[in-house]
C-alpha cells in the first residue's frame, strides 16, 4: 500500500537546515547572540514557568503592548509569531497561490523560497551588485505575477544593506497591490545614519509589512518570538491564519522583559561592533576576502585552489572546535560565514584562520 501522497510541490521543497554544532568547542553558525540574553528575561521566563500547565494569550495582548509603546506604534496594527519565519510563513498562507511570484535579491534568506514552494507560487532572485541588493534589478522583475517583495535588510548571509531612500525608491516603483516585507531581524546592530528599518513606512503605507525578531539581540532565539508591523489589513489577514495560541506563554513572558532592557542590547551591539572592528582587518591582513557587514556575521570568501577552498577552511575548522556556516545553499559555495562569538571564541576563530592560511 502506498498511503497518501503529498503535494507534487511539497516533495519539490529542500528542508531549510540551520547552523549545525559539535559536541565540543565553538558553534558560530547561527548568528546567536555570544553574550546569552538578558537577565530579566531568564528571571521572567523562570516566573511564567511556575503555570505551564495553562495556555498562553492567544493575542499577545501584553507583548503587542509593549512592542508599541516601545516602538511608539499602534498595537492593533501588531501581529506576533512564533519567530519572523512564522510570519513569513503566515504571509504565504495568506498572499500566495499556485502561479504567483515573489521577488527577492539574488541570496536573500532561505526561507523566502521555501515560503514561496509552499504555496505553489515561484521565487524570482533578482541579481546584486557587488552582494548587495540591487532596486533596479529587483523592479526590472516585477510581473503581473508578483504578490510580494522580500527585503532582508541588512540581508542575511552577505551582511549588506541599502540605504533607506533606496528603500523608498524600491517601495515607489512597486504597484499598491504588491507586498514589500522589510525583513529586520538584524536591525538592532545597523549604527549607519542612512539605516531605517523602515517602521514608519510601514505606518503610513498600505502595502509596507517590517518583521522583527527576539532571535538575534536579545537571545531568544530559543524561545521563538517574532512580530509584525503594518497595514491593519495585512495584519488582520495574518491573525486570520495564524495558530490559535502560536506564541508560548515563557516566549511572551521573557520577550516583554527582554524588550525592557536597553542595556542589554547596547552591551550586545557595542560587543558586535567591536568585534566587527577587530575581526575583519586581522582576517583580511591573513590575506582572505572578507566582505563589509553591519549585522552579527562576517561573510568570508576562499580561494578556488586545492586545499584552499571553503570545504578545506570548514574541514579544518571543525578538527579545531569551530563550526561556522557554509555558503552553498545560498549559491556562495566559495564563501562561508562567521557569527561573532565571544572575544574567546573570536581568538581562537583568529588562530584557527592564521594556521589555515599558512598550511600547505
Amino acid at each position: 500500500m502506498s498511503g497518501p501522497k503529498p503535494l507534487a510541490n511539497i516533495l519539490e521543497i529542500t528542508p531549510y537546515k540551520g547552523g549545525q554544532k559539535l559536541d565540543h568547542g565553538w558553534k558560530l553558525s547561527s548568528n546567536e547572540n555570544p553574550l546569552g540574553c538578558s537577565p530579566a528575561a531568564r528571571e521572567a521566563l523562570s516566573k511564567a514557568a511556575e503555570h505551564l500547565e495553562m495556555y498562553p494569550d492567544g493575542a499577545c495582548f501584553a507583548l503587542r503592548e509593549a512592542i508599541g509603546k516601545k516602538y511608539g506604534v499602534d498595537p492593533d496594527r501588531i501581529v506576533c509569531g512564533a519567530g519572523s519565519d512564522e510570519i513569513f510563513q503566515l504571509l504565504g498562507r495568506a498572499y500566495l497561490k499556485p502561479g504567483d511570484e515573489i521577488i527577492q535579491s539574488q541570496h536573500g534568506f532561505l526561507v523566502y523560497r521555501l515560503v514561496a514552494q509552499q504555496s505553489g507560487a515561484k521565487c524570482i532572485s533578482a541579481p546584486e551588485t557587488e552582494l548587495t541588493a540591487s532596486v533596479d534589478a529587483i523592479l526590472d522583475r516585477v510581473t503581473d505575477k508578483t504578490r510580494i517583495v522580500f527585503l532582508a535588510n541588512p540581508n542575511n548571509p552577505t551582511g549588506s544593506y541599502i540605504p533607506f531612500d533606496e528603500v523608498r525608491r524600491l517601495h515607489k516603483g512597486l504597484r499598491d497591490d504588491i507586498l514589500l516585507v522589510l525583513d529586520g531581524a538584524y536591525a538592532e546592530y545597523v549604527r549607519q545614519n542612512d539605516y531605517s528599518a523602515g517602521m514608519d513606512m510601514a505606518g503610513e503605507e498600505p502595502n509596507v509589512l517590517v518583521t522583527r525578531t527576539f532571535s538575534k539581540i536579545h537571545g531568544l532565539a530559543g524561545l521563538r518570538v517574532g512580530w509584525a508591523y503594518g497595514p491593519e489589513s495585512v495584519i488582520d489577514a495574518l491573525h486570520r491564519v495564524r495558530g490559535p495560541f502560536n506564541v508560548t506563554s515563557v516566549g511572551q513572558a521573557a520577550a516583554i522583559a527582554a524588550l525592557a532592557d536597553d542595556s542589554f542590547v547596547t552591551k550586545s551591539a557595542d560587543h558586535n561592533n567591536d568585534e566587527l572592528d577587530r575581526l575583519k582587518p586581522a582576517l583580511e591582513k591573513m590575506g582572505y576576502k572578507v566582505y563589509p557587514s553591519v549585522a552579527n556575521f562576517l561573510l568570508i570568501q576562499f580561494e578556488d585552489r586545492d586545499g584552499k577552498r571553503a570545504e578545506d577552511a570548514d574541514a579544518f575548522l571543525r578538527a579545531r572546535g569551530i563550526v561556522i556556516r557554509d555558503m552553498k545553499a545560498y549559491g556562495l559555495p566559495d564563501c562561508m560565514r562567521l557569527s561573532i562569538g565571544t572575544r574567546e571564541a573570536n581568538d581562537d576563530v583568529l588562530a584557527a584562520f592564521e594556521a589555515f592560511a599558512k598550511a600547505d
